[in-house]
């Protein structure tokens, strides 16, 4: 069994770490919420918690599960890194930004480190069940050391690169899926508007050419139930969705479709919603007034 540092318990971290723990890796823990981590130690008395930076030297792999590109960065930077023994193996599992991944990769190189980036889809409910999928990038040969750990957590495990490729990977993942949501609740609306019940176009859906995750998993279950508790909020999927733009326009591809899918996403965001799960798009999609916004920022961004 490995020693595996594990910096991230939120959400998704809390159970993926838990999982962990659960299969005899021993782990030290540490996230700004010391509450968080307290609460892990209580649950799993065998892991250690991080009281100082020399507390790295004994992982074997550390796994980052944290917000953004930035925070990773941050907390690597600030003695992570540094007080970690050379040869280390770092599994950044956020949604990070790729060429930012790259890079960092590099960097961690340099300091005679390896580096994996491996995010995940699958949502809180895929964490605490251990059937995340994985998408990774970096060299076969760490993905090999990991495997363990993934299996754990994942149901299945996609090596799709090289160092941040699986950070492109999810980001194009959630585009999708964003703009699957966007569209199928536009569908349920007209056909509702046109006086079909939106349960049994769900159906026509589910078996046609329209069926998607989100006709399948999310409608019928968080949508016209209105329970709206998928557990993956409009924030972070609007995060993920630019990422994606981003690395678009980074590569000279034109996504126009893209970007319209960005400003839909971006102004519910913008207009308060950012907390809520991302499913209330059924909701906020549907309301009249916003019709004439979203026209507006498709002309401020056209």
């Amino acid at each position: 069994m490995s020693t595996i540092g594990f910096i991230g318990l939120g959400n998704m971290g809390f159970p993926m770490a838990s999982r962990l723990a659960d299969a005899n890796h021993t782990l030290i823990v540490d996230d700004r919420d010391k509450g968080a981590v307290q609460r892990f130690q209580d649950q799993h008395p065998t892991s250690r918690t991080a009281t100082d930076a020399k507390a790295w030297q004994d992982a074997d792999i550390i796994i980052t599960m944290l917000p953004n590109s930035d925070i990773v960065e941050a907390v690597l930077a600030g003695g992570v890194a540094a007080a970690a023994s050379l040869n280390t193996l770092f599994i950044d599992m956020s949604s990070s930004e790729p060429i930012r991944s790259r890079d960092l990769g590099a960097r961690l190189e340099l300091q005679g480190m390896r580096y994996l980036d491996a995010p995940v889809s699958g949502g809180v409910r895929g964490a605490q069940n251990g059937q995340l999928a994985i998408m990774v990038g970096g060299r076969w040969q760490d993905l090999d050391q990991a495997k363990d750990i993934f299996d754990v957590l994942g149901k299945s495990v996609i090596h799709v690169g090289d160092a941040g490729s699986g950070h492109a990977a999810k980001a194009l993942n959630n585009l999708v899926s964003a703009a699957s949501v966007a569209a199928t609740v536009e569908a349920l609306r007209v056909g509702e508007r046109f006086g079909i019940d939106p349960a049994t176009l769900t159906q026509v859906l589910n078996a046609s050419s329209g069926r998607s995750n989100t006709s399948e998993n999310k409608v019928a279950q968080y949508m016209l139930s209105g329970t709206f508790g998928s557990g993956f909020p409009i924030g972070l999927m609007t995060k993920d969705i630019k990422i994606a733009t981003a690395l678009a326009d980074s590569l000279g591809v034109e996504a126009p479709f893209s970007h319209d899918c960005e400003t839909i996403w971006q102004f519910t965001l913008d207009s308060g919603h950012g907390a809520e799960d991302h499913t209330r798009m059924y909701e906020y999609l549907a309301t009249p007034t916003t019709t004439p916004a979203f026209k507006d920022e498709r002309q401020i961004h056209a």
